[in-house]
């Protein structure tokens, strides 16, 4: 009898754990990342701290773009490079450029370049003529002091959609 009165104790905490837990919501259907264009943030540095004296290390960035979307292309329109103080360094693109379906490209910043500072960052603008898959953005950096090598990578940040 003892067993018996366990199982069916066991099956009840079964029963109300699946009652009280929250149930997950619903995975967002294709159509949630699909967009006709986006003003992105990608943070790329041109150099970090470490150390108690605040040493630099130079960082190489590279600004990747991929277009996302096996179908069809889509147009960068605007790649800007800004510093720290958000005071714009350098247009990458003097006429929009054109992306394939599941093509990429990237803009490098030298590691001589240390106009940009710990904050530096691209603001890039893309547009398609229909509803497309986003693409990826992402801020690539690497570097090396002495024997240490560092690299790391962040992703854009949607601003504005189209």
């Amino acid at each position: 009898m003892h067993l018996l009165t366990r199982g069916l104790f066991l099956f009840i905490v079964y029963v109300v754990t699946l009652l009280v837990l929250p149930i997950p919501a619903a995975q967002a259907g294709p159509e949630e990342g699909l967009s006709k264009g986006q003003l992105v943030y990608v943070p790329v540095y041109s150099h970090v701290y470490h150390g108690d004296y605040e040493r630099k290390i130079l960082l190489t960035g590279i600004l990747s773009l991929r277009n996302t979307d096996p179908t069809h292309v889509i147009s960068i329109v605007k790649a800007d490079y800004y510093d720290s103080d958000g005071k714009l360094i350098k247009s990458y693109l003097p006429q929009p450029l054109t992306l394939k379906p599941m093509a990429s490209t990237r803009f490098i910043v030298k590691e001589s370049d240390t106009k940009g500072g710990s904050g530096a960052n691209f603001l890039v603008e893309w547009r398609a003529e229909m509803e497309v898959n986003e693409p990826i953005m992402e801020g690539v950096m690497i570097g090396a002091a002495g024997q240490q090598g560092i690299s790391f990578t962040s992703r854009g940040k949607p601003l504005r959609k189209k």
